[in-house]
């Protein structure tokens, strides 16, 4: 025992000096530079006041230490002084509340860190009393004493001690269960691929180097030293930019200060586009939450890493896993990158998991995202209901793709509006009956391909409202557009559509020209950003809200989204996703709405609609279930506690596993590596929510009597501007 504690002891040393930073002299004119900008490009027209101070000095203090356990209630008392006089100070170009802040919270760190790895090296831990660990403690108060942070800091590692053992034991328990399924003949394709898995992991293993087992306590020993040292590392841009960015999220929290190397990889790629891997991230509580997968990369091929899941740990190759957990984002996003053909191993907390107890370790080899996953996709069903039987088209539009630099007709022009106009066709000559256009997941892109696309099925008029600092104007389809397909539709929507699908969605519903189904809203993202430079190069640059959209009807898509005429829900639905979990996001606004005409009044058909799905749904087996683990996957995401006493915590860890393994393989019998990410043109039988669109479509088919779209009728400013 003596000798380990000896060894824990020289970790501790190893952790407790801190590290020191000094902002450059040119930092305070980059802050004055920033208060003038932020006051009179962003879309809010807000100066920067107290109000602003209060939101940029909370948003500064609960990025360092977002869960309330490093901080003491003394110390927010103390930095309460800046909470009203942030404006001022960057005015007056004073930044070092910044920099004051962090060496606060490096010191309050160290102690933690010192505390917790002297605790694992001295505690064996009881898992047989009735305690409990507060999991969601972002509105918990501070701890008000010494005392009291230990006692929270006793816990948490507690907690994730029981975490590591449990896991491991759940791993041997599945293990051991495939393979009692494998000699009993009834082995499921899941089986086979989890074996070839561990088969592979095996392999490595026994071809890399011999590797000491660590225990749980040692792991956590080696995670919280890693954790001080990468958050202590001294980089002063890094510490600028954090409060800066305090700053700008306090008007809304997409407006951002990006340093010189954050501006670097922003022109990479403007959606922060991670070369070689297909995902876009931001931070999230330390780590980087996946907020996009882009259709064709290896994360999309891949089909194991959804939205919402998180980024904690990266390993290069064959090297050492490396926690990620805090560091500035340029860093990770270069870890992450590398050549066309190289593996990296990403850890992931999955996103039904808010303990973070959970990881697992997905290795993907590098590759360019492949244009023809991008594109839409699409085929014609057979939908048979009631007796009787009609012919559909789909279309499954991952994102607006649109070539900016070059024109039709031209190589490499790329365009998913017309790419959606060949599929059209094809049906038309089809005499198909309806369309369903799915755009879940879909995150957006191309305003211009926006409104090509409305164009395909509306006559013409306004598409899109944009309000920025001076006027609104609209985007409009011209008076005698060519409509593609004039035959009822249905659109698909979940909480990942977002920005050009919110514009679509929202236009096919207030012009009476498609039923919305899905996810109760879409992701409620209204705004549009600019990029800005602050002067020379190192001063970095600026990207900031400018303009907000709105629908032809005069509700904006900020924060409310665009509603479901019927509600579907996905497993989306149920996480924290969308714009209105964001802090300060900007508020839902209306303003007059754009004179507009209407294709069918489908407000009439709605109440019929929604009767009869709700009918078919409540005898369905396989929906009821589908909701069923959306409804488990809510529950687990509004935890706030979990038990530190051993079996209710397996129990309970169980349970939720069997949920993580739903949402990881969308219920599907064959979830094969290659079967795993299959295109929406191939027939899902698991797909629920697209099954019951179709019934609707046949539905909305039957309610129309199979008419087509009348006659385009021109708004009276078209037929004034027709004169």
């Amino acid at each position: 025992m003596k000798s380990k504690i000896i060894f824990w002891s020289c970790l501790v040393c190893a952790v407790a000096v801190g590290k020191d930073v000094q902002p450059q002299p040119y930092y305070g004119v980059v802050g004055q530079r920033l208060a003038t900008m932020m006051t009179r490009y962003h879309v809010l027209q807000q100066p920067m006041d107290d109000d602003i101070s209060q939101r940029a000095w909370t948003n500064l203090v609960t990025f360092y230490d977002y869960d309330h356990s490093v901080f003491l209630k003394s110390d927010l008392e103390k930095l309460a002084e800046h909470e009203k006089t942030i404006d001022n100070e960057i005015k007056g170009g004073d930044i070092s509340f910044g920099f004051d802040i962090y060496r606060l919270y490096c010191e309050r760190l160290r102690e933690r860190i010192d505390f917790a790895t002297n605790l694992l090296a001295t505690t064996e831990f009881d898992f047989t009393s009735n305690e409990t660990y507060r999991i969601r403690r972002k509105d918990a108060e501070w701890p008000a004493s010494t005392e009291e942070a230990n006692d929270h800091w006793r816990r948490r590692l507690k907690n994730e001690v029981l975490a590591q053992l449990l896991t491991k034991e759940l791993d041997s328990e599945d293990a051991a269960a495939r393979k009692a399924r494998k000699a009993a003949g009834k082995a499921t394709a899941e089986d086979v691929e989890e074996e070839e898995a561990e088969a592979e992991e095996k392999a490595e293993a026994e071809a890399a180097p011999p590797a000491p087992e660590l225990t749980p306590a040692e792991n956590l020993v080696k995670k919280y030293r890693q954790y001080y040292n990468t958050l202590t590392e001294p980089d002063e841009e890094a510490v600028l930019q954090h409060y800066f960015s305090a700053i700008t999220r306090a008007y809304d929290p997409h407006s951002d200060y990006m340093s010189p190397a954050s501006k670097e990889d922003f022109d990479m790629d403007m959606n922060l586009t991670l070369c070689g891997v297909g995902a876009v991230l931001q931070m999230d509580d330390g780590a980087l939450k996946i907020a996009e997968v882009m259709p064709g990369g290896p994360v999309d091929t891949d089909g194991r890493i959804k939205e919402g899941d998180k980024i904690v740990g990266v390993k290069q190759g064959d090297g050492e896993m490396e926690d990620i957990m805090w560091q500035p984002m340029k860093k990770t996003i270069h870890k992450i990158r590398g050549p066309k053909g190289t593996r990296v191993t990403l850890e992931i907390v999955p996103r039904s998991d808010p303990s973070g107890a959970t990881r697992k370790l997905i290795e993907l080899v590098r590759d360019e995202i492949k244009l023809e996953d991008q594109a839409a996709t699409g085929r014609v069903e057979t939908v048979s209901l009631g007796g009787f039987t009609n012919r559909v088209g789909y279309v499954y539009l991952p994102g607006f793709y649109g070539s900016m630099d070059k024109r039709p007709g031209q190589e490499g022009y790329r365009s998913c509006a017309a790419d959606v106009a060949d599929y059209i066709c094809s049906f038309n000559d089809q005499d198909v009956e309806g369309l369903v256009l799915d755009l879940r997941g879909d995150g957006g892109g191309s305003l211009r391909e926006a409104v090509a696309l409305s164009a395909l099925f509306v006559p013409s008029g306004p598409v899109v409202q944009i309000r920025d600092t001076r006027s609104v104007s609209s985007l409009r389809i011209s008076p005698g557009n060519p409509v593609a397909f004039k035959k009822p539709m249905v659109v698909l929507i979940d909480r990942a559509s977002a920005s050009a699908s919110e514009i679509v969605a929202g236009h096919l519903r207030d012009t009476g020209r498609a039923i919305v189904l899905g996810d109760a809203t879409t992701h409620g993202k209204g705004t549009v950003q600019t990029v800005l430079a602050m002067g020379p190069e190192k001063y970095g640059s600026m990207k900031i809200t400018t303009a907000r959209f709105y629908r032809v009807d005069g509700r904006s898509t900020q924060l409310k989204g665009v509603a479901s005429d019927i509600h579907l829900p996905s497993l989306l639905d149920s996480l924290e996703i969308g714009e209105d979990v964001l802090t300060y996001a900007l508020p839902f606004t209306q303003i007059r709405k754009v004179d507009y005409a209407k294709c069918w009044n489908l407000d009439s058909y709605l109440p019929q609609l929604a009767e009869a799905s709700a009918k078919r749904l409540k005898g369905d087996a396989r929906y009821e279930k589908h909701v069923g683990n959306v409804q488990g996957m809510k529950a687990i995401g509004e935890r706030v506690d979990v038990p530190l006493e051993r079996e209710a915590r397996k129990a309970m860890m169980r349970a939720d596993r069997s949920l993580r393994e739903l949402d990881t393989d969308e219920g599907d019998e064959d979830s094969s590596k290659k079967s795993r990410r299959r295109k929406r043109n191939q027939r899902q039988d698991d797909d629920v929510v697209l099954d019951e669109a179709f019934n609707v479509l046949s539905d909305l088919i039957r309610l129309n009597a199979g008419a087509e779209l009348p006659p385009p009728r021109l708004s009276w400013l078209e037929a004034f501007q027709a004169l």
